[in-house]
């Protein structure tokens, strides 16, 4: 994880996903082996303290990017278990 500040955020959001602004996380995976084949590096979460209203938040939500979540395309999985691990910190 690496705490980066607003224009490092922004060209990073804009290199990845072509959006020229700052953004709260972003998470680029490493490994991409199917889940069960042995261990894995999953990759690298950005965090921008500028934009995240909680860091630790943006560090769970990362991360559970990671792990193969997508809440722009899953039926709220994501974000239900994302307010489940808050809950429990």
């Amino acid at each position: 994880m690496e705490i980066v500040g607003e224009g490092r955020m922004r060209t990073l959001n804009y290199a990845a996903r072509g959006v020229d602004e700052a953004t709260d996380v972003l998470a680029f995976p490493i490994d991409e082996r199917p889940h069960g084949q042995g261990p894995r590096e999953l990759g690298d979460v950005f965090i921008c303290p500028e934009q995240a209203t909680d860091e630790f938040e943006a560090a769970v939500h990362g991360a559970l990017h990671l792990c193969g979540y997508d809440h722009e395309t899953d039926d709220g999985e994501m974000l239900e278990l994302q307010a489940k691990i808050m809950a429990s910190l």
